[in-house]
């Protein structure tokens, strides 16, 4: 073989090794890339769940305080009434549902507990909490305690007021959580 041959065969070697070398190149660096976007896709959809999720449990929380404060207006009005036989059985069927209410209510604030963040978490045990001086002087009144409506009207204010410091960590959650 001449010279030129071997020339040309070492510069046709040098060009395909180029080739191939810049093909690897190439086809990992658009594999990480892929795997980067692939990830952060993840990330944001998880991100988008779990903001979803914490929303769904904010409202079921919020829509079940509207349902439970309602039927603590019906009890409130059922206790204004005169004693008798009929008002302590209506307070009885009402003081059940108020049990069966304040299950879900529960539930909620636990789902809610469970999704967080802290601060939404703390508010939400709070509003459940505030149920508590409904259930006692309903519970006192049936047990033939003295009239406890005023103990009853009493926890309106505090059941709102943890309402709207739940709704106000709520908003702060998933705004900027």
């Amino acid at each position: 073989m001449s010279d030129s041959t071997w020339w040309t065969l070492a510069i046709a070697a040098v060009t395909g090794g180029t080739a191939v070398l810049a093909s690897w190149v190439t086809s990992r660096g658009v594999t990480r890339a892929a795997r980067i976007q692939a990830e952060s896709t993840a990330r944001a959809q998880r991100a988008e769940r779990l903001r979803e999720s914490r929303r769904t449990a904010y409202l079921d929380l919020i829509e079940q305080t509207h349902r439970m404060g309602e039927l603590f207006w019906e009890i409130s009005a059922v206790l204004r009434l005169p004693r008798s036989q009929a008002r302590t059985a209506t307070l009885g069927e009402l003081h059940d549902r108020e049990v069966a209410e304040y299950l879900r209510i529960r539930r909620c604030a636990r789902v809610v507990e469970l999704e967080g963040p802290a601060p939404a978490a703390v508010a939400a045990l709070a509003l459940q909490k505030a149920t508590r001086p409904f259930h006692v002087a309903v519970t006192a009144e049936l047990a033939g305690d003295t009239d406890r409506s005023d103990d009853f009207d009493a926890g309106f204010r505090p059941f709102w007021a943890a309402l709207e410091t739940f709704v106000d960590a709520a908003r702060e959650a998933h705004q900027y959580g």
